[in-house]
């Protein structure tokens, strides 16, 4: 008789996660182990020091996480793991020790796709409040340093469909936010100081457009005709955040906004109170123009799409789910529409274990089960 206990593992860039939830439902444990420190030297992650992290943190992390739950190695049913997207080595290091524990128990192996897992990081915690499920399909919005996406998201028998309705061309909002702090001098990850910051500053300040992405015609054949129709069709709900970037790059350089790099790097962990001090009201304004777009941005593509595909409620999820205007903007705006709408816990945003574990359950109660040879997949697409 199955008791329902998933030891997640979470591996895919630079947080070692493990954690016990019990039928998707309640989390038992959630033990994270941060490479940031490491990493903000560096001013971004270096995927070889992630996989070495990764090595030494994994068996304590997962040793904790047993110990939190108070459970042994023995009462799990089953072992999941990340399979990517993400770094091959990092996720290898995940799916390496996964699957030869799941071996050494006899407990079957679960591949999880991680951005499966950031829709699943909202629907834990619906249930952990026992809160209604939401009417289907859900439109997700999965939103990070890695990934831009949107999914319409159904379920039927404990089987989860996704259908991938837009996504990011370039780079990912996260990702943008972390180059424009980066640029200003601020420090990795960016995305919190951007969010910290933006509301000392003038949102109008600074007049920034984003992209407007061009379907292009092609030629075909009748029978090719229907299929291309639908792929443009879904390309209205593309994002793409380079242009952006590579406009406040050029603000900053004919207003001459000075960086405080140099400042900042004799103080060994900088709080706001020394940050703003250092930020002159132009760059105020710059930051909180640049966070306005952007949320705008994401709020107008996410509630079309929404409009679109008859979308019955919205969930949102990834590390960028953590700022405080997307969730003020996009909840009023959701509000408005009379549409539920969702976040995760700001635990629950970044990369975790627990998200992991929560969707491989409807995988454990249809016996769907990862082979042997299972590998890192960095490239991993969700949906169809």
């Amino acid at each position: 008789m199955h008791s329902g206990l998933i030891l997640g593992i979470e591996s895919s860039c630079d947080e070692t996660a493990a954690a016990i939830v019990r039928s998707g439902s309640e989390t038992l444990s959630n033990v994270v182990s941060s490479q940031i420190a490491l990493h903000s030297i560096y001013g971004g992650v270096v995927p070889e020091l992630a996989s070495r992290e990764h090595l030494r943190n994994i068996v304590p992390v997962i040793r904790e996480a047993i110990a939190r739950a108070g459970i042994r190695f023995s009462d799990l049913d089953a072992i999941a793991v990340t399979e990517g997207p993400g770094l091959a080595g990092a996720l290898l290091v995940g799916i390496t020790y996964a699957k030869t524990l799941a071996f050494a128990l006899g407990k079957p192996l679960i591949a999880v796709n991680h951005l499966e897992g950031h829709i699943h990081a909202v629907l834990l915690e619906m249930r952990e409040r026992q809160q209604a499920a939401f009417e289907l399909p859900i439109l997700a919005l999965v939103v990070s340093g890695g990934h831009t996406h949107l999914y319409l998201a159904s379920e039927h028998a404990s089987a989860w469909t996704y259908r991938n309705i837009g996504r990011t061309l370039d780079d990912a909002a996260g990702e943008a936010f972390d180059k424009v702090a980066k640029l200003l001098g601020l420090g990795y990850p960016g995305g919190p100081w951007i969010d910290a910051l933006a509301p000392h500053g003038d949102a109008n300040d600074v007049e920034f457009r984003m992209a407007q992405i061009k379907l292009k015609n092609h030629r075909t054949t009748p029978s090719v005709a229907v299929q291309t129709s639908t792929e443009i069709h879904d390309r209205h709900h593309d994002f793409s955040f380079s242009g952006i970037k590579t406009a406040v790059l050029r603000h900053v350089e004919t207003h001459g906004i000075n960086a405080r790099r140099e400042a900042l790097s004799h103080i060994p962990t900088p709080t706001l109170a020394d940050i703003l001090p250092l930020c002159d009201p132009a760059t105020l304004g710059l930051i909180a123009s640049f966070q306005r777009t952007v949320v705008s941005y994401l709020l107008r593509g996410t509630f079309a799409a929404a409009e679109s595909y008859g979308a019955r409620a919205i969930v949102v999820s990834g590390g960028v789910a953590a700022n405080r205007e997307l969730r003020t903007r996009l909840t009023a705006e959701a509000v408005r529409r009379g549409l539920p709408i969702a976040f995760p816990s700001l635990a629950l945003s970044t990369d975790n274990a627990a998200m992991i574990a929560a969707a491989a359950w409807p995988r454990l109660q249809r016996g769907v089960f990862a082979p042997a040879d299972l590998q890192a997949t960095a490239q991993l697409r969700l949906g169809a």
